[in-house]
């Protein structure tokens, strides 16, 4: 099986020269270093790697400039892998990246700390797999139950709306979930409480509440 060809763009010398080393010891082919993303992409263009390393932070302003190398590269080269490596756990520009397709990878610079898992991931990535750092998985956990409007309903207030969604009237849901017509009025009112819909028409707000429901289950 023949070595798997990377490139390593980071401004920080000693840290790409640290990391080709290991790289070429576990058995990789690195074929070119970048310090900076123009020269990244110029690199890729000739090298036509399988992987690609990339710090998110790079010259010259060390914003983004790693991160829209790696959308140029996704654009251009969709066949090259790309692992990106970041100080922090950026959700936005994760989810950019993630949402390009299968062989992406982004990871925090200080939790790589077992280098057999770190060749590892490298490896799956090259073969198309997505891998995301653990922390930035609980960071867009965090951020989706912040902006979930249904994560203050109680589990049978979801299970009252589901069937609400269904087209059941307030009589329908009483009879398939075995509870009084009145319980289920509390529980629609409730709902529409803490899904902070306005005091209009009720029919209305029924078809608010549902449209929500469905938006959050796309």
């Amino acid at each position: 099986m023949s070595a798997i060809r990377v490139v390593i763009a980071d401004d920080d010398v000693l840290l790409r020269e640290g990391l080709a080393s290991l790289l070429e010891r576990s058995g990789f082919e690195v074929v070119a270093q970048a310090g900076d993303a123009p020269e990244l992409l110029d690199l890729v263009r000739r090298h036509r790697p399988e992987l690609v390393v990339v710090d998110i932070r790079m010259p010259p302003d060390h914003s983004a400039e790693g991160l829209e190398a790696a959308h140029a590269i996704r654009r251009d080269h969709p066949e090259v892998a790309i692992m990106v490596l970041s100080a922090h756990a950026e959700v936005e520009h994760a989810m950019q990246l993630l949402a390009s397709g299968g062989g992406i990878g982004y990871l925090l610079k200080s939790r790589v700390t077992d280098v057999a898992e770190f060749v590892d991931t490298l490896e799956r990535v090259a073969r198309g797999a997505s891998v995301i750092d653990p922390a930035l998985v609980q960071e867009l956990v965090g951020a989706r139950r912040r902006h979930d409007p249904l994560a203050e309903l109680t589990d049978r207030e979801r299970e009252v709306l589901s069937l609400v969604a269904e087209g059941r009237s307030n009589a329908g849901v009483a009879r398939r979930l075995w509870v009084t017509e009145g319980t289920v009025e509390k529980h629609v009112r409730s709902i529409l409480t803490k899904l902070d819909l306005p005091e209009t028409d009720e029919d209305h707000r029924r078809v608010l509440a549902v449209l929500t429901f469905l938006e959050q289950r796309r």
